[in-house]
């Protein structure tokens, strides 16, 4: 008797625990999710220039947010600012100490250590560690971490075509893009949309130097579609 009464209370159990995922309909409830989303850069990623909602990070958010469900949730920290090289990139990580729990980690930085025309070296050992606190961000997974290539700033009023930053500029490019690929992560080029600055004045912010909300919209573009296989939104 006691051992029936055992298995009756089990299989009793075991059923309230199948519809504890059920609402009184039989239908399954799909418990809401919560997105996490960390921008590391500089002022390409604070959006200078341009309206805090112009910015590509929140750009992206705003265009994550339309593939989510209205019970699911998406934050976005910010960790940028204008004229930040990696070093101050390091520091300021390292003094805001974000969480480790991030589902979406973007990375852009370097233009500035080339614009302060710092040794490339320094570029060389600060960029692998950065990408590494970036992993370390995002759960400890390389594959919730996008690169994102640096602007070119010779196609602006500013640059006014200046060859010699481009090719600087590429070496920095070059080797993060390496970098990545040897490492398995994702590296997206915008590089190319910022080098159409003078041809078409639209892609360029009102002070002559950064990009504008259309050149946002225009990365956003390239980066949404790897964020959304990272995040498993379909």
């Amino acid at each position: 008797m006691k051992v029936l009464f055992k298995i009756a209370f089990i299989l009793f159990a075991l059923l309230v625990v199948s519809c504890s995922s059920e609402n009184d309909s039989g239908t399954e409830i799909i418990q809401p999710k919560n997105y996490k989303y960390l921008a590391l850069g500089d002022s390409y990623t604070i959006g200078e220039s341009v309206c805090q909602t112009c910015r590509f990070p929140i750009q992206l958010q705003d265009s994550i947010k339309k593939h989510i469900t209205a019970n699911d949730t998406f934050q976005t920290q910010v960790i940028a600012q204008t004229g930040w090289t990696t070093t101050h990139l390091k520091t300021a990580i390292a003094t805001q100490n974000p969480t480790n729990d991030f589902d979406l980690v973007t990375l852009l930085i370097g233009v500035n250590n080339q614009y302060q025309n710092q040794p490339f070296s320094v570029y060389e050992q600060e960029f692998p560690e950065l990408v590494s606190i970036a992993i370390q961000k995002a759960k400890g997974k390389k594959e919730n971490v996008i690169v994102v290539s640096i602007p070119d700033y010779a196609y602006t009023p500013f640059g006014n075509g200046n060859a010699t930053i481009s090719s600087q500029l590429d070496n920095y490019n070059a080797f993060a893009q390496n970098y990545c690929l040897a490492n398995n992560i994702t590296f997206i080029n915008i590089t190319d949309i910022t080098r159409l600055g003078l041809q078409q004045p639209y892609l360029v912010a009102s002070d002559g130097l950064h990009p504008s909300t259309i050149a946002y919209t225009k990365f956003v573009e390239r980066i949404l579609p790897k964020a959304k296989m990272k995040l498993e939104i379909y």
